[in-house]
Protein backbone atom coordinates (compact mmCIF):
# COMPACT_ATOMS: atom_id res chain seq x y z
CA UNK A 1 0.00 0.00 0.00
CA UNK A 2 2.86 2.37 0.82
CA UNK A 3 4.21 2.24 -2.72
CA UNK A 4 0.90 3.62 -4.00
CA UNK A 5 0.98 6.75 -1.79
CA UNK A 6 3.03 8.99 -4.17
CA UNK A 7 0.83 8.04 -7.13
CA UNK A 8 -2.33 8.59 -5.09
CA UNK A 9 -1.06 12.06 -4.17
CA UNK A 10 -0.32 12.82 -7.83
CA UNK A 11 -3.79 11.70 -8.95
CA UNK A 12 -5.27 13.66 -6.06
CA UNK A 13 -3.44 16.77 -7.29
CA UNK A 14 -4.96 16.29 -10.73
CA UNK A 15 -8.44 16.07 -9.21
CA UNK A 16 -7.83 19.18 -7.08
CA UNK A 17 -6.54 20.97 -10.19
CA UNK A 18 -9.80 20.29 -12.02
CA UNK A 19 -11.80 21.72 -9.10
CA UNK A 20 -9.48 24.74 -8.88
CA UNK A 21 -9.76 25.58 -12.57
CA UNK A 22 -13.54 25.25 -12.51
CA UNK A 23 -13.68 27.57 -9.49
CA UNK A 24 -11.41 30.15 -11.13
CA UNK A 25 -13.52 30.20 -14.28
CA UNK A 26 -16.73 30.49 -12.28
CA UNK A 27 -15.39 33.07 -9.78
CA UNK A 28 -16.66 36.18 -11.66
CA UNK A 29 -20.20 34.85 -11.13
CA UNK A 30 -19.78 33.70 -7.53
CA UNK A 31 -22.27 35.24 -5.10
CA UNK A 32 -19.74 35.62 -2.28
CA UNK A 33 -16.63 36.07 -4.42
CA UNK A 34 -14.20 36.63 -1.55
CA UNK A 35 -15.18 33.45 0.30
CA UNK A 36 -15.32 31.53 -2.97
CA UNK A 37 -11.79 32.59 -3.93
CA UNK A 38 -10.49 31.89 -0.42
CA UNK A 39 -11.78 28.33 -0.85
CA UNK A 40 -10.02 28.15 -4.24
CA UNK A 41 -6.80 29.29 -2.56
CA UNK A 42 -7.10 26.52 0.04
CA UNK A 43 -7.49 23.95 -2.75
CA UNK A 44 -4.45 25.40 -4.50
CA UNK A 45 -2.36 25.21 -1.33
CA UNK A 46 -3.39 21.59 -0.70
CA UNK A 47 -2.48 20.72 -4.30
CA UNK A 48 0.88 22.38 -3.77
CA UNK A 49 1.50 20.38 -0.60
CA UNK A 50 0.88 17.10 -2.44
CA UNK A 51 3.47 18.21 -5.01
CA UNK A 52 6.00 18.90 -2.27
CA UNK A 53 5.61 15.58 -0.44
CA UNK A 54 5.02 12.97 -3.15
CA UNK A 55 8.54 13.09 -4.60
CA UNK A 56 10.41 12.85 -1.27
CA UNK A 57 8.18 9.97 -0.16
CA UNK A 58 8.87 8.06 -3.37
CA UNK A 59 12.63 8.64 -3.11
CA UNK A 60 12.86 7.92 0.62
CA UNK A 61 11.18 4.55 0.34
CA UNK A 62 12.60 3.72 -3.09
CA UNK A 63 9.15 3.37 -4.63
CA UNK A 64 9.44 5.70 -7.62
CA UNK A 65 7.46 4.41 -10.60
CA UNK A 66 7.34 5.20 -14.31
CA UNK A 67 3.76 6.44 -13.79
CA UNK A 68 5.00 8.88 -11.16
CA UNK A 69 7.91 10.14 -13.26
CA UNK A 70 5.53 10.90 -16.12
CA UNK A 71 2.42 12.07 -14.27
CA UNK A 72 4.04 14.18 -11.56
CA UNK A 73 5.51 16.82 -13.91
CA UNK A 74 2.43 16.54 -16.14
CA UNK A 75 0.17 17.33 -13.17
CA UNK A 76 2.31 20.38 -12.41
CA UNK A 77 2.03 21.60 -15.99
CA UNK A 78 -1.75 21.12 -16.09
CA UNK A 79 -2.07 23.06 -12.85
CA UNK A 80 0.17 25.96 -13.88
CA UNK A 81 -0.87 26.28 -17.53
CA UNK A 82 -4.53 25.75 -16.65
CA UNK A 83 -4.42 28.44 -13.97
CA UNK A 84 -2.90 31.08 -16.25
CA UNK A 85 -5.27 30.19 -19.09
CA UNK A 86 -8.16 30.57 -16.61
CA UNK A 87 -6.82 33.96 -15.49
CA UNK A 88 -6.57 35.10 -19.11
CA UNK A 89 -10.08 33.82 -19.83
CA UNK A 90 -11.67 35.77 -16.97
CA UNK A 91 -9.45 38.85 -17.41
CA UNK A 92 -7.42 38.62 -14.23
CA UNK A 93 -5.44 40.11 -12.68
CA UNK A 94 -6.59 43.66 -13.29
CA UNK A 95 -3.73 46.12 -13.70
CA UNK A 96 -3.92 49.86 -13.04
CA UNK A 97 -6.28 51.55 -15.53
CA UNK A 98 -5.38 49.47 -18.54
CA UNK A 99 -8.09 48.96 -21.14
CA UNK A 100 -9.75 45.52 -21.46
CA UNK A 101 -8.02 44.99 -24.81
CA UNK A 102 -4.57 45.77 -23.40
CA UNK A 103 -5.22 43.53 -20.41
CA UNK A 104 -6.35 40.71 -22.68
CA UNK A 105 -3.14 40.97 -24.71
CA UNK A 106 -1.01 40.91 -21.55
CA UNK A 107 -2.90 37.99 -19.99
CA UNK A 108 -2.76 35.79 -23.08
CA UNK A 109 0.87 36.73 -23.71
CA UNK A 110 1.77 35.59 -20.19
CA UNK A 111 -0.16 32.34 -20.65
CA UNK A 112 1.45 31.82 -24.06
CA UNK A 113 5.00 32.24 -22.74
CA UNK A 114 4.35 29.77 -19.92
CA UNK A 115 2.72 27.20 -22.22
CA UNK A 116 5.53 27.55 -24.79
CA UNK A 117 8.18 26.98 -22.11
CA UNK A 118 6.43 23.94 -20.67
CA UNK A 119 5.85 22.42 -24.11
CA UNK A 120 9.48 23.01 -25.10
CA UNK A 121 10.94 21.42 -21.97
CA UNK A 122 8.45 18.54 -22.13
CA UNK A 123 9.60 17.73 -25.67
CA UNK A 124 13.24 17.84 -24.52
CA UNK A 125 12.46 15.60 -21.53
CA UNK A 126 10.65 12.96 -23.56
CA UNK A 127 13.35 13.00 -26.24
CA UNK A 128 16.09 12.60 -23.63
CA UNK A 129 14.33 9.86 -21.68
CA UNK A 130 13.54 7.98 -24.88
CA UNK A 131 17.33 7.74 -25.38
CA UNK A 132 18.00 6.77 -21.77
CA UNK A 133 19.26 10.19 -20.71
CA UNK A 134 18.50 11.52 -17.26
CA UNK A 135 16.45 14.73 -17.48
CA UNK A 136 15.53 15.23 -13.83
CA UNK A 137 14.38 18.58 -12.50
CA UNK A 138 17.10 21.18 -11.99
CA UNK A 139 17.41 24.06 -9.54
CA UNK A 140 16.25 26.58 -12.16
CA UNK A 141 13.19 24.44 -12.87
CA UNK A 142 12.30 24.25 -9.18
CA UNK A 143 12.73 28.01 -8.78
CA UNK A 144 10.53 28.53 -11.84
CA UNK A 145 7.84 26.32 -10.35
CA UNK A 146 7.97 28.25 -7.06
CA UNK A 147 7.68 31.59 -8.86
CA UNK A 148 4.74 30.37 -10.95
CA UNK A 149 2.99 28.95 -7.89
CA UNK A 150 3.59 32.18 -5.99
CA UNK A 151 2.15 34.18 -8.89
CA UNK A 152 -0.96 31.98 -8.98
CA UNK A 153 -1.53 32.27 -5.23
CA UNK A 154 -0.88 36.02 -5.31
CA UNK A 155 -3.37 36.49 -8.13
CA UNK A 156 -6.09 34.61 -6.26
CA UNK A 157 -5.44 36.66 -3.12
CA UNK A 158 -5.52 39.90 -5.10
CA UNK A 159 -8.80 38.88 -6.76
CA UNK A 160 -10.32 38.16 -3.35
CA UNK A 161 -8.93 40.94 -1.17
CA UNK A 162 -7.16 43.64 -3.20
CA UNK A 163 -8.94 43.80 -6.51
CA UNK A 164 -8.67 47.54 -7.18
CA UNK A 165 -5.95 48.93 -4.92
CA UNK A 166 -2.78 50.57 -6.19
CA UNK A 167 -0.30 48.53 -4.11
CA UNK A 168 -1.98 45.37 -5.41
CA UNK A 169 -1.36 46.46 -8.99
CA UNK A 170 2.33 47.07 -8.30
CA UNK A 171 2.83 43.87 -6.30
CA UNK A 172 1.22 41.65 -8.94
CA UNK A 173 3.12 43.43 -11.74
CA UNK A 174 6.47 42.81 -10.05
CA UNK A 175 5.50 39.24 -9.20
CA UNK A 176 4.53 38.45 -12.80
CA UNK A 177 7.67 40.13 -14.18
CA UNK A 178 9.97 38.07 -11.94
CA UNK A 179 7.97 34.93 -12.69
CA UNK A 180 8.24 35.44 -16.46
CA UNK A 181 12.00 36.02 -16.23
CA UNK A 182 12.38 32.82 -14.21
CA UNK A 183 10.20 30.92 -16.68
CA UNK A 184 12.20 32.04 -19.73
CA UNK A 185 15.60 31.52 -18.07
CA UNK A 186 14.71 28.01 -16.91
CA UNK A 187 13.58 27.13 -20.42
CA UNK A 188 16.77 28.45 -21.99
CA UNK A 189 18.98 26.62 -19.51
CA UNK A 190 17.23 23.30 -20.18
CA UNK A 191 19.54 22.63 -23.13
CA UNK A 192 22.65 23.69 -21.21
CA UNK A 193 22.70 20.73 -18.83
CA UNK A 194 25.63 18.37 -19.39
CA UNK A 195 23.50 15.33 -20.26
CA UNK A 196 21.62 17.17 -23.02
CA UNK A 197 24.83 18.68 -24.44
CA UNK A 198 26.33 15.21 -24.66
CA UNK A 199 23.19 13.89 -26.35
CA UNK A 200 23.24 16.72 -28.90
CA UNK A 201 26.93 16.19 -29.56
CA UNK A 202 26.47 12.45 -30.11
CA UNK A 203 23.64 13.04 -32.59
CA UNK A 204 25.77 15.34 -34.71
CA UNK A 205 28.13 12.54 -35.56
Amino acid sequence: MLKLVPNILTVGRLVLTVFLLIMLLYSPNAQNRTLFLDAALVIFVIAGITDIVDGPIARHYGIATKFGRIMDPLADKILVCGAFISFAWIGEPTLFNLTPTTLKIIHWLVAGIIIAREAYVTILRHTAEAHGINFAATASGKIKMFLQSFAIGTTIIKMAHAQNVNWGYWFISITFSVMLIGTVVSGLTATRRASWKQFSLNNRH
